[in-house]
């Protein structure tokens, strides 16, 4: 059997025109359920009724019930039939029907606008990726989507659609956009081995700086298979595949302005497994947060003060020079300056505050390299050194000529790291939760300091692998494993 059916209510629903797919009725599918040759079946629900406790209702409750990876959910047919919007996007959504529909056009201008959309896809060019967006939160097959002037454009309302709604125009637009989701890389058969769950690894082929490098993210793919995991790499442009999986790793650089969030969010709503989960994303990125959270638990960090513009050059008398400033959702480097005399300070103050608020200063200590500890559930799982760009007080160095030049590296077992590291590193992390943390530290005479906590730490083959090899791999993996069992017994 195919690893995909269509269901539909009468016979008479899928017309002769109709283009050949596997077709199966409502009542049959609600009676037994279809045998799939140990394969994952993926359901398409296009039942007339959409409303609670119908046919078209049912089949998708069974459809979960079964294991089906089915659309829509009993989850979006709930939301469509409040006409809510639910989803952290829609600001976002409501911002770009905005500037869409709000150019300027010769004549009248209309206060109302409709739109079909099909699995994403719409007609108007120009509206397209407000229809993969909405695709992406309201994940049904057909839909109509009302918006309204109204101040400004704005999404009124959401109305499930049947396939005997359509005009013969829109049922060639319509099957146009199944083909396209049906022929979609995750769909391709497996072959003969099934494997127990789904994973998706978010990466940023083009990324400067990645956590995790071509090698690692191959590593992970491979060694998943010995665990049961079949992982797909995604990007981007995935965002409406998501819910196809079972979990979610992003192996891509966070923020919160960003699309990373917006996957972890997603992943979190639809109930998946999900490393960096929202939460630690939060917390990690923004470094006022985490100042203030290790300053609570009495944490040893550098002196750190919080600034704003009125207090500036409370950094020069409460820390003195050099100063190290930082944005608080910079990454790897990024976003952090050091000011050696007052000049400076204002100067580099100054253009950071255009940006952000608050800025942070901290106590500059200058030491050979930094420690990091990677950590999941809170576990020590691998301990580096990062060594300092030669010739530069950081570990890369994005002023050098060409691409960010980066020092070397030494990585430990964990068990030959010293003890103070690694403990301070837990009580850090601990803070945040069970997630995959990376811990950096410095090692001062006042002792050991935490630096910053990052929730999306490196991976990289050859480096923090060194030791471990494919055991940290399969550690990492295996967690999400653990996590969704945990799940499946619930």
């Amino acid at each position: 059997m195919s690893d995909h059916v269509l269901l539909i209510e009468q016979p008479g629903d899928w017309k002769p025109h109709f283009p050949e797919y596997p077709v199966m009725l409502a009542r049959d599918y609600l009676t037994k359920a279809p045998e799939t040759g140990g394969r994952q079946l993926r359901v398409i629900n296009l039942c007339r009724s959409s409303r609670y406790l119908s046919v078209g209702y049912y089949c998708s409750l069974l459809a979960e019930a079964r294991n089906h990876k089915v659309v829509p959910t009993v989850r979006t047919l709930q939301d469509l039939s409040r006409k809510a919007i639910y989803s952290l996007d829609t600001e976002d959504i409501d911002r770009k029907v905005a500037r869409v529909l709000g150019r300027k056009r010769a004549g009248l201008q209309p206060t109302a606008f409709e739109m079909t959309v099909f699995f994403g896809h719409c007609a108007p060019k120009e509206m397209q990726e407000i229809a993969q967006q909405l695709f992406s939160i309201f994940r049904a097959p057909l839909f109509k989507v009302e918006f309204k002037l109204a101040g400004q454009w704005r999404i009124d309302a959401l109305k499930p659609l049947s396939l005997q709604s359509l005009t013969p125009e829109q049922e060639t637009d319509f099957f146009a956009a199944l083909e396209s989701y049906l022929k979609r890389p995750w769909r391709k058969p497996r072959g003969s081995r099934s494997y127990k769950y789904d994973l998706a690894i978010l990466h940023n082929p083009d990324e400067e700086l990645p956590p995790s490098n071509r090698a690692s993210l191959a590593n992970f793919a491979r060694v998943g298979k010995t665990l049961g995991l079949e992982v797909d790499l995604i990007d981007r442009k995935d965002f409406s595949r998501l819910a196809e999986y079972d979990a979610l790793f992003i192996r891509e650089t966070t923020r919160i302005d960003h699309y990373t969030y917006r996957f972890a969010r997603k992943a979190d709503s639809e109930g998946m497994v999900v490393i960096d989960d929202p939460d630690s994303i939060l917390k990690c990125t923004n470094k006022v947060y985490l100042a203030e959270l290790l300053a609570a638990h009495k944490v040893a960090t550098p002196r750190t003060l919080i600034l704003s513009k009125d207090n500036l050059l409370a950094a020069e008398e409460s820390i003195g020079y050099p100063v190290v400033l930082k944005i608080p959702d910079g990454s790897f480097s990024r976003g952090v300056f050091k000011a050696d005399n007052r000049q400076e300070l204002e100067s580099i103050g100054k253009n950071l505050f255009k940006d952000s608020d608050l800025i942070l200063a901290q106590e500059f200590a200058y030491t050979e390299f930094d420690w990091r500890v990677g950590i999941m559930n809170k576990q020590p799982i691998y301990v580096c050194q990062y060594f300092m760009s030669r010739k530069h007080w950081q570990i890369v160095n994005h002023q050098a000529k060409g691409n960010p030049r980066q020092g070397g590296f030494r990585t430990l077992a964990v068990e030959d790291a010293p003890p103070e590291v690694v403990k301070t590193a837990l009580r850090a992390a601990n803070l945040i939760g069970d997630g995959l943390y990376g811990v950096d530290l410095k090692q001062t005479q006042k002792g050991v300091v935490v630096i910053e906590v990052n929730d999306n730490p490196n991976l990289d083959a050859g480096v923090e692998d060194a030791v471990l090899k494919d055991e940290l791999y399969k550690r990492i993996l295996e967690d999400f494993v653990r996590r969704l069992d945990r799940k499946r017994k619930r």
